[in-house]
């Protein structure tokens, strides 16, 4: 009876939406970018770049769900255009970061925009996935399955906090080298998924 009641078709279809979302923004998998990207600031720093992470996702992925085929239409873009742009920018943080070993941006927040809230928090796969989710659940499931989403992920980033006493110094600087190269690993794989794409079609 309790079932019935809580497992109405709604719930169902924002536990499916969440789930995906969830899975596809990979939050605990990206948990070594932030904090190898991080390194070095004070727990107020990286609490404002977390802050300023989530935010932009939740907007970003939240204009496509309300605007998202408008917005491709309108501009004549492909998700393989959003994969060769994201996987570019993506490559070029990757290089400076195994250059300089940090990232350099004018004000320190900047960071939580871009690269951890997008392309690595929301990237191409994050809109795609929404975008499809739109036609197979109910729009407000789907927001609130958003919404829901990202307060976890703000949940698993603020307790996450810990990391950084256990791991020290020499092991985010460790961490913030493997990003780099799994970063610019990303951003080959969409680039090349994107113009292969392309020339195909």
């Amino acid at each position: 009876m309790f079932f019935n009641i809580v497992l109405t078709p709604f719930m169902i279809q924002f536990l499916k939406a969440f789930i995906a979302i969830f899975i596809i923004t990979d939050s605990i998998g990206n948990l070594p970018f932030f904090i190898g990207l991080t390194e070095g600031l004070t727990t107020q720093e990286r609490r404002k770049i977390f802050n300023t992470s989530i935010l932009t996702g939740i907007i970003l992925l939240a204009v496509f769900v309300f605007a998202g085929t408008m917005i491709f239409k309108l501009f004549s873009l492909t998700m393989n255009d959003i994969k060769i742009a994201g996987g570019i920018l993506l490559l070029l943080i990757a290089i400076e970061i195994m250059i300089r070993g940090k990232i350099t941006v004018e004000h320190k927040e900047d960071m939580g925009v871009v690269p951890l809230g997008c392309p690595l928090l929301v990237g191409p796969g994050a809109i795609t996935s929404v975008l499809v989710i739109l036609k197979l659940y109910n729009f407000w499931a789907v927001l609130l399955a958003l919404i829901v989403c990202f307060f976890v992920i703000w949940l698993i980033l603020h307790f996450a906090e810990g990391l950084y006493t256990i791991i020290g110094k020499n092991g985010s600087l460790i961490i913030t080298k493997i990003s780099a190269i799994i970063i610019a690993s990303i951003a080959v794989q969409f680039i090349c998924q994107g113009l292969i794409a392309v020339f195909v079609k």
